[in-house]
């Protein structure tokens, strides 16, 4: 199908039909609305043509209409009606349908429209958009491929056993967190009145993944310092920028130009990027300037853009290929794989050590960004200090601690 966002209206609905998937297209009003939709027959040519409408541009991408397109032509075609499944609807000829009367502003029980409509008027409103990416990832990877064709009236506990029976084993907190989702799921089809019990009434939730425990020594982390400066531009400087600054994988890839102060040293992370929402200003130290200063043309630091990036659209992805030829460089030299370990396990090294430095606990989670204990509640309203000039002083002590044990292995951290 051509791009949807290229068609322009005329003077009377135009409809663009996919050369791939018969039967679904987009519908074009002399408004300039755009809403996708399914056309079928039950009964063969002899039958009326009924036609039932996906959802507007914008709310669905041509890609998730044309997977809910797929959904409802296999009911056609395997004999069930596919508006049998609509909210308060009944099978009607495409005549007698507009976007009005059609089932854009209904919402379709059967499960893969309906986490579609849950994803657009609940996740999209409420969510994060990164929590939003992974929900949307979860139910198109692992639910709807089991409960599509599925009224969400009739899904059962049986149902939901075949879901969690198929997750892989390699992903021990996706049940859990997939349980999660769906039960908000189900509970919000309650609340709006669409169902009349959750499925997950009586069920458990699984098992919590034991919390990873695993602090990098002085040794390994000098190590993973010296031959992250082996990995291809912009992994290398990514990779000590997670060592020297302790913030989370997503927000160092995610890292901005116009986030970066050169004049004050400072990283400012906005809410909308941060894990709790809250705004972040992280002290670069010299040794993450330096990286910094490697990324940009002779050291003048952009005022926009993406920081680590190969498209200049998108950040870098691929850590996972990444992490394995660092592994492998630190083998092939030390003649012996480190202990498993991941990129996150950088952030827990970053606060033990703080710990070790002698750091007050107050600041390290200020560095972190967690609000604790020590600052939720009263506390929190009452007590603002920021600990700005301590963040300084404790990133100052954490490069130290780095340059020592780098030079102790006999490199050096920086360029």
């Amino acid at each position: 199908m051509r791009s949807v966002d290229a068609l322009t209206a005329s003077s009377s609905d135009t409809f663009l039909w996919d050369e791939g998937l018969r039967g679904f297209g987009v519908k074009v009003t002399p408004a300039g609305n755009k809403t996708y939709l399914v056309q079928y027959r039950m009964a063969g040519r002899s039958s009326k043509t009924q036609r039932i409408s996906i959802g507007r541009h914008g709310t669905f991408t041509a890609a998730t209409a044309r997977e809910r397109a797929e959904t409802l032509l296999r009911l056609a075609a395997s004999g069930t009606d596919p508006r049998e499944t609509l909210v308060g609807t009944t099978p009607a000829p495409a005549s007698a349908l507009t976007p009005e009367s059609s089932s854009s502003d209904q919402a379709s029980t059967e499960f893969g429209s309906y986490s579609e409509h849950f994803l657009a008027m609940y996740g999209r409103r409420t969510w994060r958009p990164r929590t939003y990416a992974s929900a949307e990832s979860n139910l198109r990877r692992w639910v709807r491929p089991v409960l599509a064709g599925k009224s969400v009236r009739t899904i059962s506990r049986r149902d939901l056993a075949d879901v969690f029976d198929r997750l892989p084993m390699s992903s021990p907190a996706l049940p859990r967190n997939l349980y999660a989702l769906l039960r908000k799921l189900f509970a919000w089809a309650v609340e709006r009145g669409d169902i009349d019990r959750s499925p997950f009434e009586q069920m458990r939730s699984p098992k919590a993944v034991a919390s990873r425990d695993r602090v990098l020594n002085d040794a390994e982390l000098a190590l993973i310092a010296v031959f992250a400066g082996e990995l291809n531009a912009p992994f290398d400087a990514y990779a000590r920028l997670l060592i020297v600054t302790g913030q989370r994988r997503d927000e160092v890839s995610g890292m901005r130009w116009e986030e970066l102060s050169q004049e004050a040293a400072t990283w400012t992370i906005p809410g909308s990027r941060t894990k709790n929402g809250q705004v972040h200003v992280v002290p670069l130290g010299s040794i993450a300037q330096i990286e910094l200063n490697s990324l940009a043309t002779k050291g003048k630091w952009p005022s926009s853009g993406l920081v680590f990036t190969t498209t200049g659209t998108t950040p870098i992805s691929g850590y996972s290929k990444a992490k394995r030829q660092l592994d492998d460089s630190i083998a092939q030299a030390a003649g012996r794989r480190l202990a498993a370990w991941r990129f996150h396990d950088l952030r827990r090294t970053f606060a033990t050590n703080m710990q070790r430095l002698g750091v007050r606990f107050e600041v390290t989670e200020a560095l972190l960004n967690h609000v604790g204990g020590a600052k939720s509640g009263i506390a929190a309203v009452y007590q603002r200090h920021d600990w700005a000039p301590e963040k300084i002083e404790a990133i100052n002590l954490w490069e130290a601690h780095l340059r020592s044990i780098v030079e102790s292995a006999g490199s050096a951290p920086a360029r």
